[in-house]
């Protein structure tokens, strides 16, 4: 597995990391745990270094599982997780469902060493940018956390640029997390951008467009009910039906260079910036395969290029969120 440092932290990370969200939560009935905990142990096997969780996975749960996981193998992994969802009782929450008060944040980092069995949070994000609370507040908390010796690295995830350079300001960045991928670029216009800059990682959560990039999902494809893909507009099968065209593309692409339409999905952002790591999930050993062996895919110039020109003909249906939880993106 080739090997990434992500902008200027020299945080080196596998070129593909495992996104451990679906492991046991947000995609219909949770796989058995052993079954989770070996999967999470052969992408280690198999040269993956990086693997992504939160506390709100769960919520709690992901992080066990992760932590057991990887306990055998904590000198040689990096791991991620995030903070910033208020997890008390309903009727004690804070409006929005957010929580980044200083106090909550260092609360979450002890809960997150506990669960992930770890001295040190390798990497921890702020899961979503809270209004409530100044973004100097939030940096200065995991300051406090890194300079104990119980955070290594600061991320933020599905933050704006202005956003991204104030807290940059006042502790360094190691990584945004946020999502991107050949039918959700939005980070091209301003965070991208930032991230060269500022040298800061970018880590694209659903980059195989929660599945649907891979061609095997289409407008008949049922969803359980603990998937949330069945509440995304852009899961309506309507939708599904009217962005067949980006799945195409990959497939002919794909079809060129005897891959898989994921294999060039993963293929395409790897070849954006040297500083990208993209995290596919996945619950399937053999899927896992095929994720990893995209690192090894070379896109020609005139592959990008075509790839580029033919999905920017396509419109893509469908909001990715529903309009509430979409407001709380991106700020």
């Amino acid at each position: 597995m080739q090997m990434r440092k992500l902008g200027d932290s020299g945080l080196s990370v596998s070129a593909i990391g495992l996104g451990c969200m679906g492991l046991n939560y947000h995609r219909g009935l949770a796989p058995e745990r052993k079954e989770m905990i070996a999967l999470a142990r052969a992408a280690v096997e198999r040269g993956v270094t990086f693997f992504d969780t939160a506390e709100v996975y769960g919520p709690f749960t992901n992080e066990e599982l992760v932590g057991e996981a990887l306990e055998p193998f904590r000198k040689d992994v990096v791991i991620a997780t995030k903070f910033g969802h208020d997890l008390s009782p309903a009727d004690a929450r804070r409006s929005g469902g957010l929580d980044s008060r200083p106090e909550r944040i260092r609360q979450a980092a002890e809960g997150s060493l506990r669960r992930l069995r770890v001295e040190a949070i390798d990497l921890f994000y702020q899961h979503r940018v809270d209004p409530a609370v100044p973004i100097e507040d939030v940096a200065g908390a995991v300051k406090d956390l890194i300079a104990e010796g119980k955070v290594k690295h600061f991320g933020l995830s599905e933050a704006g640029a202005s956003t991204i350079r104030r807290a940059h300001a006042v502790q360094s960045l190691a990584a945004i997390q946020s999502e991107y991928s050949l039918w959700w670029r939005q980070p091209e216009t301003e965070v991208l951008p930032a991230c060269k800059e500022l040298g800061i990682g970018f880590v694209p959560f659903s980059p195989l467009g929660r599945g649907f990039l891979t061609g095997k999902i289409d407008e008949t494809t049922s969803f359980g009910g603990n998937d949330n893909r069945a509440g995304l507009p852009r899961f309506t099968p309507d939708a599904r039906k009217a962005n067949r065209p980006v799945v195409d593309l990959l497939v002919q692409i794909g079809a060129q260079k005897h891959v898989t339409p994921a294999q060039i999905a993963l293929a395409w952002l790897l070849a954006r910036m040297p500083w990208i790591v993209p995290i596919p999930g996945t619950t399937k050993f053999g899927r896992l395969d095929e994720n990893i062996a995209a690192a090894a895919i070379e896109l020609t110039p005139d592959e990008i290029r075509h790839i580029d020109a033919s999905a920017a003909r396509i419109t893509i249906a469908g909001d990715r969120y529903p309009q509430a939880e979409a407001e709380r993106t991106q700020r």
